[in-house]
Formats: C-alpha cells, structure tokens, sequence
C-alpha cells in the first residue's frame, strides 16, 4: 500500500545537436544557425600543413642532391687536370670544387656523366696544384660554384621538425581543453552541444495535467512575445521563476515548453555544471553564460537543480569547493539583479529542494515567484497518457481514463515510462497496435514488478497465499479503506506475493481513522500467519516499514498522540535533536508508536477470527488460481463490491468522486 499519492510530468524528445559550436557547460536552442555553413574540418586541415611540409623537405632535399656537384676521388680531379678539362675551381680549405669543360663519365657508372664536382685534397699532397691550374687556363675563384645557404635558411631547416612537433603539440593540447575542460578537466570549459535550432522544440501542447502552472507562467511568454505592453504601463516584469517540485513533475519540460511557445533562443544548464575545485571557475561561466543570452535577448536561462549551488549561505569562513559555491552563487544574485543585471532575460530555475535555498535568491528582484508543480490528478492522468501516445497505435478497447484512474499518485514520467512498457509488450506479441491488455499487464508489471521463476515449496506457498489474503481481507472490512485491485501469489521482484490496493479518487487528506485502517491492512499478512500458523516470518519486512512510518509521522509530525498534543517534534529532515526535541520527548513518542501498532495488530487478528471463512476463501481460490483480480477477489471472499456511480449509459463511472 502507498503512504501517499505520488506526482506530475514528463520528458518530450531533445532536439539534435550541432557538433560544430563551441564547447560551452550548457545547451541551448532556438539561436539563428551558424552561418559559416559547414562545420571547420580540423583534422582535414592538419593533415594538409603536414603534407605541404613533408613536400616541401623533400623537395629541398631532392634540389640539393641532384643540383649539387658530384664527389670524385682526388685522382680523378688530378686526370682531369691534366687532360686540361677543369675549367674553373674554388677552394676551401682541403676542400676543391670545380667545373669542368666537357662532361665525364662518374667513375664505376658508365651511364651517369658529371661536370661539377667536388673532391678532398689530401694533406700529405706535395703537387703544385696552382701552378698546374694556372698552365691549364683554368679560372681559380673564391666564390663557390654552388650556393650555400644563408644561417637563417639552414636554422629554419634544422628547426622545421622540432617546430613541427610543438605545433602539433600546441594544437593537439587546444583541442583536449575545449574537449575536456583545461587539464584534468579543473580549468577551462566543459563539452556541451548546441541542440539544432532546426528540429522540432517543446511547447504547451506538449505539456499535460498542469494547466494551473501553465495558466501562471504565461505571463512569463506573453513579456517575452511583447515586452512593449508591459513597459508602457511601467510594469516590470518578473526577472526569475522558480519552478518547485518533486522528481519527474516536468519542471524541466515546462521551462522548455515556455521558451518554445514565446519563440525565443533557450539555454539551459545544470548548477552543478558550474561547480569545480578552482575558486572562480563557477562565477565566469555565470557570467558568460548571461552575457551569451543578453545577446539575443529576449531569451530564457534555465538552470536545473539550482540547489545544488543556491543552499542557504552559513558562518564562517569557507574553503574549497564551498568558497567556490558561495562565489557562483554570488555571481547569479548580481547577473540577476544586481549593478550589472541583464535585461530581457528570464531566468528559470528548478529544483526539488525550495526550503533549502538561500534567502537572497527567493527575494523580489531576482526569484519573483515560486510555482509549485504538484502531482497531476485523475482528470490530468488521462490528458498526460494522451499526450504520450501520440505516436502510439492503441487499439479500439483502449480506454485511458481506466488507466488514469488505476494509476494514483504517478508521475509523467511514470505514465510514460508505463507507456513504452505497453508499447514494448505489444512489438513482443507481434501485435501491430497497444491493446487495453498490455497496458494493464504494463501497469501490473509497473506497480507490481517483474514476475520470477522459482519453485516454492507447498507449505511456504500456501503461508504466502494466507499473508496475502489477509493484507486483501482487512483491506475490504475496513470502512473507507481503498478497494483491492488485484492478489497475487507469483513472486515479483523481492516480494513473494503482492496484494494492491489504491484509492477510487485521488487523496489529498487523510483522517486518524483512515491511517489506522492503513496500519491495520499493513499488518494483515502478520495476523493471518499469527492466527493460522502461530508464527511470524520474514515476509512482514516491508509491512513492519510502512506502519512503523506511518505511526510516527502520525504521532510525531500530525499531533494524532494526546500524550504528545498537538505539537511537531520529528523534523522532515534532519535529527530530531537539532530542531530541539528533548531525548524524553522522542522516548514517548517510541512509547506512542509501538502502542498504536500493537493496538492495530490486536484489531487486525480480531477481524480475521471473526472473518476465518472468508479468509479461507480467498486462500483456495489464491492456491488455484494464484492470481486474483477485483471482482474475484471480492467474489472468493462472499463480499460485495463496493458499486462505483454509473453514467447514463449504465457504465461505471470510474471518475466519480470519492465518498468521504
């Protein structure tokens, strides 16, 4: 059994996303596209520098080799002087090169001919090779014949690899720190995506159940479709809103639904996306991420999960990451309304947290309003199951108000969650449409868990079937108790056996004696194995849990005790000690718990004895069937089902309002 009803909302496809954009710790929609067109090819270009540079060495290379004179031996420079063919030398040292007259063949390759050349005097020479020079006509010169090249030319050449490498380097380190946000990712920026302005973005219609949020957040569109009215009438519009609720209520969908309805670019990031060990890192990326919005104002900021940096400022002198938190948030309180607050940007915040947040954020100016976004009810249920099987075949016998009415206290992302169960069931069986069956075995699945495939002995299967008839039993004898909608014996993810039971219409309130009668149905399994059996296993763990939670909030948070009054000593969070309960005080309200639990046990044995015969009739019809639905249950037990309200064409009704 639930203790309470749960929430609202749903997710809706993101857009695609652009990989060319700069890497930015947020995302953002709705923007004019790039114009530069094509995404810049990195790796294409580097790849090109490297072949330019691999040519143009060689090239160089191959220039000197087949440009520069030939290396002869000092005898053949010596026969070729005296067959008169040098025609000029230049001499450097014990280093001679020269050209000859005619062309000669390369001493060993009949086929290669050479006519510069260069060649090693050797010291231990005693000839006059000047003279002889001289007698040959031949020109001795101090310039050489071929060219050498400048420092600055050969230092460029001998530095080209090595400034190669640090360029790669360089180029290579640039790339890892937009990738990854500066070394080991502590500086810089972190990797984000751009979603495609092109693809298709969120809007009312999308959202479903929260027509009293939508209605109050329109305001919000209207400004930024036409912020004109409002200054003309010197209205100011709100500057922040901040969308409060439990998990999976669709406060992200909502902010995304406001910025596509109002057309104006979005941009959204998580608070913990600012966060890092370096103190200043956070308050820089608040501030470009604003300036990047005043930019195409009118725009939305959406953070999510703002409590993550905007937790209420303590004492003291803070160091580390809280230093840097308290920075980031100092950041967002000026950008928002500060000396440098930016026009034509709302800003929306989520977050599940909203009484932890500091003071300075909620104040006029910066947070204006807080909206609370609850759990959706019956009625907006259905229009959120509507909503996700849009793009879902259902067949004829499909009817979502049944399934909106079984499914109390579900989130949208519940229900979408039971949707693609359905979905995921229908494509199993081969079907090419979602039945009512599959989105009852969806929700059986959902609420009830996987079934398993073990064995269970006779005796222990035969103890589950009395746990689970009596948790159905008492669930029926209560008056005002929820009806029950299915007993099962088939072992479901941890659970043996699960009985369920939910409300005809969504609960809002509940009174000292429906929470009695819940603490009594939870204790049912006990009390049937007690009166039948004589013993206590393992299986009421669970049971145990849920009155023990239910007795003490009643005790301690909903003043249902006369020995404590009408006064709250169990905080919501937190110990009891720090909000000042005395340890006398939480010694009662022990004393109080465990009275009112063995007071519901007692009540809980008393109707099962007095009601053995029906107890044993939904135990031979559990052992036969092992699973029974609403009307077999009630059937088994010789009980009348409660009758729900019937329309004119004599169906039920099963979004009749609850008797009270």
């Amino acid at each position: 059994m639930k203790d309470e009803d749960k929430q609202v909302q749903h997710e809706t496809p993101k857009g695609g996303q652009n990989k060319a954009e700069a890497p930015r710790p947020w995302r953002t929609e709705g923007l004019p596209a790039d114009p530069g067109g094509q995404p810049r090819r990195r790796w294409s270009g580097l790849i090109t520098w490297l072949l330019l540079g691999a040519m143009l060495f060689l090239g160089l290379t191959i220039q000197d080799r087949l440009s520069g004179p030939v290396v002869i031996s000092y005898t053949e420079f010596k026969a070729q002087v005296a067959e008169k063919n040098v025609q000029q030398v230049f001499a450097r040292g014990n280093t001679v090169q020269g050209e000859l007259k005619q062309p000669k063949a390369i001493p060993g390759q009949t086929q290669a001919t050479y006519k510069q050349f260069s060649t090693e005097r050797p010291t231990f020479a005693v000839d006059d090779l000047l003279k002889e020079l001289e007698a040959d006509g031949a020109t001795v010169q101090a310039r050489p014949l071929t060219e050498e090249r400048g420092m600055l030319t050969n230092l460029l050449i001998s530095m080209a690899p090595l400034l190669l490498l640090f360029g790669l380097y360089a180029w290579w380190f640039r790339r890892q720190q937009r990738a990854m946000g500066g070394i080991g990712g502590l500086m810089g920026r972190r990797p984000s995506k751009r979603v495609d302005p092109d693809k298709v973005r969120a809007t009312f219609a999308d959202v479903a159940g929260i027509d009293e949020v939508k209605a109050e957040i329109s305001e919000v569109v209207d400004f930024l479709k036409d912020p004109d009215k409002y200054r003309r009438v010197g209205a100011r519009p709100p500057k922040g809103v901040l969308l409060a609720g439990s998990p999976g209520t669709g406060k992200t969908l909502l902010a995304r639904a406001t910025a596509g309805e109002a057309n104006v670019p979005f941009f959204s990031a998580s608070a913990s996306e600012f966060i890092e060990m370096i103190v200043g890192v956070g308050a820089s990326r608040v501030r470009e991420l604003f300036e990047e919005a005043s930019k195409v104002a009118p725009s939305i900021i959406f953070i999510d999960e703002i409590d993550t940096i905007g937790r209420s400022r303590g004492g003291g002198h803070a160091m580390g990451g809280h230093d840097e938190r308290e920075q980031t948030l100092n950041q967002i309180l000026t950008e928002m309304d500060g000396f440098s607050g930016r026009e034509g940007v709302v800003v929306l915040a989520a977050t599940n947290r909203p009484d932890v947040l500091d003071p300075a954020l909620l104040r006029p100016g910066r947070f204006d309003r807080t909206i609370m976004v609850h759990s959706p009810d019956q009625k907006g249920r259905a229009e959120i199951l509507g909503v996700h099987t849009r793009k879902v075949p259902l067949a004829d016998d499909v009817k979502l108000e049944s399934v909106a009415a079984s499914t109390p206290g579900m989130t949208g992302a519940e229900l979408a969650n039971l949707v693609n169960e359905a979905a995921l069931l229908a494509a199993k069986r081969g079907k090419e449409k979602v039945s009512q069956r599959e989105l009852t075995d969806a929700l059986e699945k959902v609420q009830l868990g996987t079934a398993r495939n073990i064995v269970m002995p006779e005796c222990e299967r035969k103890r589950t079937a009395y746990h689970e008839a009596g948790h159905a039993l008492l669930g029926m004898l209560q008056p005002g108790a929820d009806p029950v909608r299915k007993v099962s014996i088939i072992p479901r993810g941890r659970a043996l056996g699960v009985t369920l039971s939910t409300p005809e219409q969504d609960r809002y309130g509940y009174d000292m004696k429906y929470l009695k009668g819940r603490i009594i149905g939870a204790l049912g399994g006990t009390a049937a194995e007690q009166e039948v059996f004589g013993v206590i296993t393992t299986g009421a763990e669970s049971d145990l849990e849920t009155v023990t939670r239910i007795a003490r909030a009643m005790v301690g948070r909903w003043g249902m005790s006369e020995k404590i009054g009408a006064v709250s000593v169990l905080p919501s969070d937190g110990p009891p000690t720090m909000a000042g309960t005395s340890n006398a005080m939480l010694d009662l309200v022990d004393q109080e718990v465990r009275r009112i639990s063995q007071e519901c046990l007692a009540e809980a044995r008393r109707l099962l004895r007095e009601n053995r015969d029906k107890l044993d009739g939904i135990v031979t019809e559990l052992l036969a069937r092992e699973t029974l639905d609403e009307q077999e249950v009630y059937a088994a037990a010789g009980i009348e089902r409660p009758a729900r309200p019937r329309r004119p064409d004599g169906s039920e009704d099963e979004a009749a309002p609850a008797r009270c």
